[in-house]
């Protein structure tokens, strides 16, 4: 069985507009006259009023889409629209007056005049009303066109922005990957010649972090838990490298683990600080994660020994790269900090808001 057919939103609008103005006049010749009002006769207005209305402003509907008129913008409306109220009108006129005089003629038995005197009488009239009609149409039907043409623009706009910043994202978390494997790689090979045994847990471990890499998602919003977890795997493998320079804190409120971080931020912050904190320092250092709700942010801390001015935290790769992914992710609402704290101690602070 096929579907019924739903009358467009347009016939609702030309149905309801033209019959909701014939019962107007009907009303106005009831009330003018009702020792005089004929039901017929109004009935026969009333259906020849709708025809007439629709006839003309249809006419026009096909042209406007034969000829791309619904497309017009606001400064071009004047030239084209004028013209065509002042046609649609007077055409509007005549089929009007030819509509009265052929029913007043063929039920007025006495009726005698003219046609020539009969639209000499009622032009002037007929055709002011008949231009404010068509007006009135017209300015409804292209303001109509026009702010869906203003939606559909603004529409492919967001798209197009939403498409460019899922490419950026995509550009930035590309090169993100490298830059994490080559600082993995290079923990490694310090444990090669060292302490061989130690070297075999880090290639497992490595293993483990290039699996994750390849089969998870590292290029947009990952869950907590899975950010931790990769963050456990590669802190195993610098304890490894470390030993006992290396001490690790890590504090989470375990409700927020299914809340959804960018991939590799944390990682990226741990990974500055070892790289520019623990690494720095002849007795090294603990290395202090903290992951928990404030306010209206989701707040992510890691602390390390160390100073500002060796960290060199605003030129590297893996942090300009984060500050740029958090800005695009979150439309510049997330906040990312570097402060150094008394003591030697570097702070790095990423606000994520809580949607």
């Amino acid at each position: 069985m096929k579907p019924k057919n739903n009358i467009s939103y347009y016939w609702k609008c030309q149905l309801i507009g033209w019959s909701g103005a014939a019962t107007y006049w009907a009303f106005l010749a009831w009330v003018q006259g009702p020792q005089h009002f004929n039901i017929l006769l109004a009935a026969i207005h009333f259906l020849l009023d709708i025809a007439i209305g629709i006839g003309v402003t249809h006419a026009y509907h096909a042209f406007a889409y034969r000829f791309g008129w619904i497309n017009l913008r606001i400064q071009n409306m004047p030239a084209r629209l004028i013209p065509a109220v002042i046609i649609m009108g007077l055409l509007y006129m005549m089929l009007v007056i030819l509509k009265l005089y052929a029913v007043r003629l063929y039920f007025g038995y006495s009726f005698d005049e003219t046609l020539t005197w009969f639209f000499i009488e009622n032009y002037p009239i007929i055709s002011a009303t008949g231009i404010r009609l068509m007006a009135i149409w017209l300015l409804a039907f292209h303001l109509y066109h026009y702010a869906v043409m203003e939606i559909g623009t603004a529409k492919d706009n967001a798209r197009l922005q939403a498409i460019a910043h899922e490419a950026q994202l995509q550009q930035l978390s590309t090169q993100l990957n490298p830059h994490f494997f080559f600082n993995s790689l290079n923990s490694v090979k310090a444990l090669v010649s060292i302490n061989p045994l130690k070297a075999r847990r880090a290639i497992d471990l490595l293993s483990d972090l290039l699996r994750n890499s390849l089969y998870g998602n590292n290029t947009g919003l990952v869950p907590l838990a899975d950010e931790i977890s990769l963050v456990n795997y590669y802190l195993e493998l610098e304890k490894i490298r470390y030993e006992d320079r290396l001490q690790i804190s890590i504090t989470l409120d375990e409700h927020l683990n299914d809340l959804k971080i960018p991939a590799l931020s944390i990682q990226t912050l741990v990974e500055n600080a070892i790289k520019h904190g623990i690494a720095q320092q002849k007795d090294g250092g603990c290395v202090s994660i903290t992951v928990a709700a404030d306010h209206e942010y989701f707040v992510i801390r890691v602390e390390n020994p160390g100073r500002l001015i060796y960290a060199n935290a605003t030129n590297g790769l893996g942090l300009k790269n984060l500050k740029e992914r958090l800005n695009l992710q979150y439309q510049g609402k997330a906040k990312f900090t570097m402060i150094e704290l008394p003591g030697e101690k570097v702070l790095s602070t990423i606000k994520i808001p809580l949607l």
